[in-house]
């Protein structure tokens, strides 16, 4: 079997150069995905057309070489499923129908999301056999927020309202995205993918009591549920904007490895989290700036994780303002280090 270099770090394993990909790599800064989605009658549409997210997936790795591919869907997908009606508008992001939690579909959440797993089939039939294939799910407090806010929010005011003033309500709603959270992932994991990773978006903007309750305890329910079907599958947390929290997150939620975001200083997260392996961590705007600055940046993250399990990545999404042959830079100087 070809080995994939990008499940390396899981096992330990410090080579000449550390495996990369990139936080929405597939996307809006490129113009062959732009082709495929003017094919799709709106971008849930495209999630959930296998033909033509399989080939938005792929586009980035024919392009730059990645030694991981993430399938191309929407942490959103969850709400979706359970009955909330969900949209996008071009320009200002998802748009969400007000929610009843006790109205929620309770059963066939993983069923619903059979075109997310055909996905999963197609592209790894696609890859080249070396190149990993990653899934992923939104974390369930950044899936709430969505469903509650009715989409992207800075102060978060009405899911923190939420939370402290009906916690029995919203813990049901907690409990019903955990459950189909860790239905789909599992299936994921059954279509082919090699790794999974959950996206805690909006981590940064809760207490310390509030994390614990919120993004800790739910994430180590689904990291326990994932174990217990597929032991050795490669678990990666992004609690972006933890700060301090991280340390804490990755050692009681029990994820394989840590994405970083940009503001995470490398030597502290490497001392602080000496076990795990750690994802991240290029500011998505140096990628857009390019030149010297990139070039300068992207040796000093290799330079600060040369001696331990990593995965060279983005502190947080490729911009859609990025230039491509920026990110084919990145695939130089990663490829010059062997």
């Amino acid at each position: 079997m070809t080995e994939r270099l990008f499940l390396s770090p899981f096992k330990g394993i410090v080579g000449k150069r550390p495996p990369w990909w990139m936080l929405r790599q597939a996307g809006r800064y490129l113009p062959e995905y732009w082709e495929v989605r003017n094919r799709a009658k709106g971008f849930l549409d495209l999630c959930f057309t296998p033909e033509l997210a399989s080939e938005v997936t792929l586009q980035p790795v024919r392009r730059f070489g990645m030694d991981a591919a993430i399938v191309f869907s929407d942490i959103l997908v969850i709400p979706h499923a359970l009955g909330q009606k969900v949209g996008f508008v071009q320009g200002e992001g998802p748009k969400l129908e007000p929610i009843a939690v006790d109205r929620l579909e309770a059963r066939g959440v993983g069923e619903r999301l059979n075109p997310v797993y055909e996905t999963i089939r197609r592209v790894r039939e696609g890859l080249p056999a070396e190149t990993a294939l990653i899934g992923f799910a939104g974390s369930p407090w950044t899936v709430a927020t969505y469903m509650i806010e009715g989409g992207s929010s800075r102060e978060h005011a009405k899911v923190k309202h939420h939370a402290l003033s009906d916690p029995l309500s919203f813990a049901r709603l907690i409990d019903r995205i955990v459950t189909s959270t860790v239905d789909y992932l599992r299936r994921q994991a059954d279509a082919g993918v090699d790794a999974l990773q959950l996206f805690e978006s909006w981590a940064g903007v809760l207490s310390e009591p509030m994390f614990r309750q919120w993004v800790i305890e739910p994430t180590r329910r689904i990291v326990d549920g994932i174990r217990a079907t597929h032991p050795k599958m490669p678990i990666i947390g992004f609690p972006r904007a933890a700060g301090a929290m991280i340390a804490i997150y990755a050692e009681e939620t029990g994820v394989d490895a840590i994405n970083l975001d940009q503001m995470v200083p490398l030597g502290w997260a490497s001392a602080a989290m000496p076990t795990k392996v750690l994802q991240g961590n290029l500011d998505p705007l140096v990628l857009v700036t390019g030149g010297q600055t990139l070039d300068d940046e992207v040796k000093r993250i290799l330079d600060a994780m040369a001696e331990r399990p990593f995965v060279f990545n983005l502190g947080h999404g490729v911009v859609p303002e990025t230039p491509p042959e920026n990110v084919a830079r990145v695939a130089e100087l990663l490829k010059a280090r062997g």
